[in-house]
Parts: C-alpha cells; sequence; structure tokens
C-alpha cells in the first residue's frame, strides 16, 4: 500500500487498504497512513497530517456504529488513501530526521548571541532590552505579507515605549 500510494499508483494502494481493512488490519492502516503524511508527503502539502487525522477521527467515530452495515467509515479510508496517493510528495522530513538524529550526538552548536535577550538571564545580564528584541530577536526569515503586521508592529513599540498611550498613534 505504501509503495503503491509513493508512486501515486491510487488504484492498486487502495485494493492493497482494502485487502488490509478486511483483514482486520484497519488501525496498521491508519498508522501507516499518518506516517506517510509526513514521511511521504511532508511540506509538499504541509497540512495533509491535519487531513489525515481528521480523516481517522472521522472514521473511528463512524466505526463506534455497529449497527451500520454499510460500514461508512471506510469513505474515510478511501478518501485518506487518495490525498495521499494523488498529493505531490517529499521525503524531506525524513532525510532530515536521519541525518539529526544520527548525527547529533557528534555534532555541536554554540547557542547564538541573537538568542540571548531580554526574555533569559544571559540577555539581562547584557542588558539587552526591548530595543534589541525588535531589532534582533523578531527577525524573520521568508516573512509573509500579512496585512497590518507592520502597522502592529509600530503599535507594539509605542506601547513599550508609552503604556498609558497604548499605542494606538
Amino acid at each position: 500500500m505504501q509503495k503503491c500510494i509513493r508512486r501515486g499508483m491510487e488504484e492498486e494502494a487502495l485494493y492493497w487498504a482494502v485487502e488490509l481493512y478486511n483483514s482486520g488490519y484497519s488501525e496498521y492502516v491508519w498508522k501507516r497512513l499518518r506516517i506517510m503524511s509526513s514521511e511521504d508527503v511532508g511540506l509538499a502539502h504541509p497540512s495533509i497530517s491535519s487531513e489525515i487525522w481528521a480523516l481517522y477521527c472521522m472514521f473511528k467515530e463512524q466505526a463506534k456504529k455497529k449497527e451500520d452495515k454499510n460500514e461508512p467509515q471506510r469513505l474515510f479510508l478511501t478518501h485518506a488513501v487518495f490525498i495521499l496517493a494523488r498529493s505531490r510528495k517529499s521525503r524531506l522530513i525524513d532525510w532530515a530526521l536521519l541525518w539529526a538524529w544520527i548525527t547529533h550526538k557528534f555534532r555541536r552548536l554554540e547557542i547564538p548571541d541573537f538568542a540571548y535577550d531580554k526574555h533569559n538571564e544571559r540577555g539581562r545580564q547584557q542588558k539587552r532590552g526591548w530595543g534589541h528584541f525588535f531589532r534582533e530577536g523578531t527577525q524573520l526569515e521568508n516573512p509573509a505579507d500579512v496585512w497590518k503586521e507592520d502597522e502592529y508592529r509600530r503599535r507594539a513599540m509605542k506601547a513599550i515605549e508609552d503604556p498609558e498611550g497604548m499605542g494606538l498613534f
């Protein structure tokens, strides 16, 4: 099933999912689908893990209704297989996991200077206040263009300078 999903072979993947489901392995199928959402798709579709989890929860809830002989919970399993098979794929998360955990004990990083700010003891010892925090501590890489963000940043800076004025101007 997983190898077929990786290759976008949705009909074959569904065949194996049904085979496993009919053999009493639905929890195993869902375990693999949840893992695949990070391992085989990951950042290519960042919200897919939430989608797969939601489908799993709906599957579990529907499966509680034993009186429904049509087993509508199978809808959610089928949906999950198709989402994963049709999704763009990336194994970046799995490659990063392997690299990070295998090499961690051999690597040593120093805490960067910008991490020391008004929120920790070393930063306070260096007399780093709000100014340093706004210049260094809030820097973003790859920022989104979010409506009014700059306005609220200015308001926050003004509020720090003049709390009674509430930074409204």
